[in-house]
């Protein structure tokens, strides 16, 4: 299968959080013209800015797909709702959050999703996993993840399976 390589950012933090994480997995690979590639361990982090919520299982999918980058949000949103994702209010706690995270090399600006995800040059429970998958990443515009993932001082993140 030919088509484009995309990295997802998986994380849940309610109802059975590792077992989230790894049925969302096997969903991601049964997507239309879509096969999973990778898939990173699982890591516990706790969540960020002190919100007082339970820890999160964050892992990193690489998926090779001929899904055009809207699509595949879309698809993503999908699993999410099977999962009974819910939004009360930004950063609340979630049964599973998939976030599209690169796409190729594209750079995407729209109201609905911007690629490379806005804040994942930040955040050691991306980093990690996506470190672990593709060691030799860079972010467009931010640069290569082991540097970034250096300038994440205090963020605890630990690899769990």
């Amino acid at each position: 299968m030919s088509g484009a390589i995309a990295y997802i950012g998986l994380g849940s933090n309610l109802d059975a959080p590792r077992e989230q994480v790894l049925r969302a997995f096997e969903e991601l690979d049964r997507l239309p013209s879509t096969r999973l590639v990778r898939r990173s361990a699982l890591y516990r982090s706790t969540p960020l800015d002190n919100v007082e919520q339970p820890d999160f299982v964050n892992a990193v999918a690489r998926l090779q797909t001929n899904l055009e980058p809207r699509r595949l949000l879309a698809a993503l949103q999908a699993i999410e709702a099977r999962h009974g994702r819910e939004r009360p209010f930004p950063a609340a706690p979630r049964t599973l959050d998939l976030d599209l995270l690169l796409y190729a090399e594209t750079a995407i600006v729209t109201r609905e999703l911007t690629v490379p995800h806005p804040r994942m040059h930040k955040r050691a429970f991306v980093l990690m996993p996506l470190a672990e998958i593709d060691p030799q990443a860079a972010i467009p515009g931010h640069g290569r993840i082991d540097e970034l993932l250096s300038r994440c001082i205090g963020q605890k993140v630990e690899r769990i399976t």
